[in-house]
């Protein structure tokens, strides 16, 4: 599913002869799988070997090592698929058509986020596949050359029964960051020994250890040489059937209060010996998280698919119902046709014997089995070692779907007085622990299972989207979910088809993108290619109307209908008038160069949602940069010429049509020449020119016209509706902030030109499938638009450069191919002397903004970049129009 870039090297590293070697000696067998993988595909030099060529190179990289392996006792109903696999549905909020985000994906993004804390450095972050990381993680700090561990405050009653770090009451201060000696180690201590050992903190609770462990620098260094020679280490493990911990043992040799307890431990000199004379830090991250079928409240239900005849029970009478606070998942078994149902309560622990404390659904097993006449011989072998507990009770049957279902009620303690019939059910069917089902899981069968169960839902979705004209869902991303069904997925497409041909509820151009996008999933390119133009004939013309009720209709009809009254006196006969004057009118305006806000001034955007845009008009090198001249003459028709010595002479205006060739260079002016209409107002000529630019093929927007009609800095917002409203709210700008604005702000042709529309039309096609990275942006970059405009009537400059940040990496986001090398080579030449930095417009490249933190940075910025021979750039003079 895309979900790791190609580019990088995954490996999966299981412990040595299927035999536990505990998470500490996993971490130095799997960094030494990494190293010899490296030798095999990057040859080291002088044909060094893993231990000595392998530090230089492994140095110098960044790892994410996850530990994803265990039983899952703790959590038994997440077995199946694995912890590291578990779906989370609350996280598809942002992408409610594409597949579950898992937690698999979540910590791909935390780690991605924290990467950034290495620098230039390379080093490892450890991460467990059983916790769930909510922190920021691109705020993370991690001192040079040393550990660190990721910590988060928590109430003692759980901090008891979890891994607790002992910070030092003493801050480290540097420049750039605060961050706490790690002074002690403490395993599921007491609270009084949480006391004692001076772990609470001053607000009662205690830091508690997320796994989450990073090494940097010259401890990574360390940590790769241990790890390139740990093979006899971990021979001696496997020998001697012992463990050693990543959380104890490896992590304490960076403790030196730690030192003379780890001495005892497995391999633990060796641990001292080469990772002693490095440190561990503390980096405290306050984490913030934001039919006939009845589930209880605090339950947690997991790749179950009911029958759609849910109503038929064994007895035909009662309905399943799953209590407050249980457990309920099902799975497939090898040589098993049906799914196996299975359920326990949330609070217990599989682990717990039966003689202490050992629950089921929360009771303890003698309840239970008094309950419901089962003897401990029906759950557990007589013989053998094992201790009886939930894991290995033999209690979950294998039987038809419903009878599963209704057997699970009796053994969930909903069916008294029911022994009599349920307990000879259970005792003569199949019965197996959870032990058992995590050996026997058909993960191929239940791979397809999900798959399937996927695309129904996608296929719901879908339907209800084309019936109902639900305009947020994307359709395309759906269609990919509803082809994983092998069989019926194309079936289902082109069943939707004939449904989006007949809607009336769909606006035209997002029912032609409908239509695109299941061509293209029913494998009919051609068609969909077809098909296209119709998109974007579309686009323009719900524009057109937008901006004028009716308006559409008389723009986009064929323009050789029109008469040419409209374009020529009346009163011609044929002959000029022999007191003709020549008469000329020349217009100039300034150039806008936008802040942020981009994207949202444009169709279909701007048609249905609100837009807001924050830009200045300016002069460059004291001139008005844009400009034409209209000149009348006693000659019949239109002569257009340019700068570049084209020139066209059209006989007959009526003879300007729609849809004109993209390399066609006099296409502005023939559309401009087609929507005239005698009114030009600011307001007018902003509306018009939205409609010109979807006349051209372009898909601009309004704050170009915005932008260079209105003086000054000003925030427009647009309104949807027919009419297009627009209000443009000028900023009265202090003469301080205009002149520092006028002292940091370099406006800098780049030298590269591009067309707008070949970046717009991605963006445009994007919004038209209604991705949800895409409108999740825009919205972005509207608020962004709103924060810039109380920044600049605060005078608050520095502000407006953190905005200018974000609002370019949106942009790459939105479409990353904005940018280029060159661009790129720009921003980063001047990131050091900058507080932020973007391209104009629709990027991709022609004008950039750099803010400099301040006037001397700026001056300094300017002499470098022109001096550079690598830059070709052109920094303008500029002033406020």
């Amino acid at each position: 599913m895309g979900r790791i870039a190609p580019s990088t090297v995954t490996l999966a590293v299981p412990d040595p002869d299927g035999q536990r070697i505990g998470s500490g000696a996993a971490t130095l067998n799997a960094i030494h799988a990494l190293a010899q993988y490296c030798e095999k595909v990057i040859p080291f030099e002088n044909g060094g070997s893993c231990g000595d060529s392998a530090v230089s190179l492994m140095g110098k990289k960044h790892i994410l090592l996850l530990h994803a392996g265990g039983d899952s006792k703790r959590v038994p109903w997440a077995n199946p698929m694995g912890k590291v696999f578990l779906p989370l549905p609350y996280l598809a909020a942002d992408d409610p058509d594409g597949p579950v985000p898992l937690l698999f994906d979540h910590i791909l993004a935390i780690a991605s986020c924290a990467r950034q804390a290495f620098k230039n450095e390379g080093g490892i972050f450890t991460m467990t596949g059983d916790v769930l990381p909510c922190f920021d993680a691109s705020t993370l700090i991690l001192p040079p050359d040393a550990s660190s561990i990721v910590t988060v405050p928590i109430t003692l009653d759980i901090a008891a029964n979890h891994g607790v770090i002992v910070a030092s009451k003493t801050e480290i201060l540097e420049e750039s960051y605060t961050v706490n000696l790690v002074d002690n180690l403490l395993q599921k201590r007491s609270v009084e020994e949480l006391v004692t050992n001076q772990a609470i903190l001053d607000d009662g609770r205690a830091l508690l250890d997320t796994g989450i462990i990073a090494v940097r620098g010259n401890a990574w260094v360390e940590l790769v040489k241990l790890s390139c020679s740990c093979q006899p280490l971990i021979s001696e493990l496997l020998n001697s059937k012992k463990e050693m911990s990543l959380y104890e043992d490896l992590v304490a040799a960076w403790v030196p209060t730690k030192h003379d307890w780890l001495q005892h431990r497995p391999l633990g000199v060796e641990l001292v010996s080469k990772l002693g004379k490095q440190t561990m830090f503390s980096y405290c991250a306050y984490s913030n998280i934001s039919s006939g079928i009845q589930i209880g409240s605090q339950s947690i239900v997991v790749g179950i698919n009911v029958p759609e005849d849910s109503d038929r029970m064994t007895d035909n009478s009662e309905k399943f119902m799953l209590p407050d606070c249980r457990y309920l998942w099902e799975v497939p078994l090898v040589g098993c046709t049906e799914r196996v149902i299975v359920f326990c309560g949330i609070h217990d622990n599989p682990k717990n014997p039966l003689t202490r404390d050992g629950t089921f659904c929360g009771k303890p097993w003698e309840k239970v089995m008094n309950d419901l006449g089962i003897q401990e011989n029906d759950l557990w072998c007589s013989t053998g070692s094992q201790e009886k507990c939930l894991w290995n009770a033999k209690l979950f049957p294998i039987l038809s779907y419903f009878e599963m279902l209704s057997v699970g009620m009796w053994l969930m303690g909903l069916s008294d007085g029911r022994n009599q019939y349920f307990l000879p059910l259970w005792r003569n069917s199949q019965h197996v622990s959870l032990e058992e089902l995590h050996r026997s899981i058909d993960f191929s069968k239940m791979c397809t299972w999900s798959s399937n169960h996927q695309a129904d839902l996608a296929a719901g979705i879908a339907k209800a989207c084309i019936n109902y004209g639900m305009l947020g869902r994307n359709l395309s991303q759906l269609c990919e979910e509803i082809l994983q069904k092998e069989i019926s997925g194309v079936k289902i497409c082109k069943d939707f088809l004939n449904l989006c041909q007949n809607s009336k509820i769909l606006s035209k151009s997002w029912a032609y993108q409908v239509q695109v996008d299941l061509l293209r999933a029913c494998g009919e390119e051609t068609k969909a290619c077809e098909l296209e133009h119709k998109v974007w004939a579309a686009v323009a013309d719900e524009t057109a109307s937008a901006v004028r009720y009716g308006f559409g209709e008389h723009i986009l009809e064929s323009s050789g209908s029109k008469s040419t009254s409209a374009y020529v006196n009346n009163n011609y006969d044929g002959s000029m008038d022999q007191s003709f004057c020549s008469r000329t009118a020349k217009v100039e305006l300034p150039v806008r160069v936008d802040f942020v806000g981009g994207w949202s001034d444009t169709p279909p955007w701007s048609l249905e949602r609100s837009g807001c845009v924050l830009n200045m008009a300016v002069c460059l090198e004291g001139s008005l940069p844009i400009g034409t001249i209209v000149e009348t003459t006693n000659s019949s028709g239109v002569l257009i010429n340019d700068d570049s010595g084209n020139e066209l002479h059209i006989e007959e205006l009526t003879l300007i049509t729609s849809p004109f060739d993209g390399s066609d260079p006099f296409r502005l002016v023939k559309s401009a020449l087609l929507i005239i209409d005698g009114d030009d107002s600011n307001e007018n000529v902003a509306r018009l020119v939205l409609v010109l630019e979807q006349l051209m093929g372009m898909g601009g927007g309004w704050q170009d016209q915005i932008g260079g009609l209105y003086p000054g800095i000003k925030f427009t917002a647009s309104y949807p509706g027919i009419p297009l409203r627009l209000q443009v709210f000028p900023l009265v700008a202090s003469p301080q902030l205009i002149s520092e604005l006028q002292q940091r702000l370099l406006v800098v042709f780049t030298g590269q030109v591009r067309l707008a529309h070949q970046v717009l039309q991605k963006v445009v096609l994007l919004y038209l499938r209604r991705d949800n990275l895409l409108v999740s942006s825009i919205k972005r970059i509207t608020e962004l638009s709103k924060i810039g405009r109380e920044a600049l009537m605060n005078c608050d400059v520095d502000k407006l450069g953190e905005i200018l940040l974000e609002a370019w990496r949106l942009h790459q986001e939105l479409d990353p191919y904005c940018s280029n090398e060159y661009v790129d080579k720009l921003f980063a030449f001047g990131d050091a002397y900058c507080s932020g930095y973007k391209l104009v417009g629709a990027g991709g490249g022609g004008f950039a903004l750099l803010l400099a933190k301040d006037a001397t940075c700026a001056k300094e910025l300017r002499t470098m970049s022109e001096k550079n021979p690598e830059f070709d750039s052109v920094i303008y003079n500029w002033s406020v129009y």
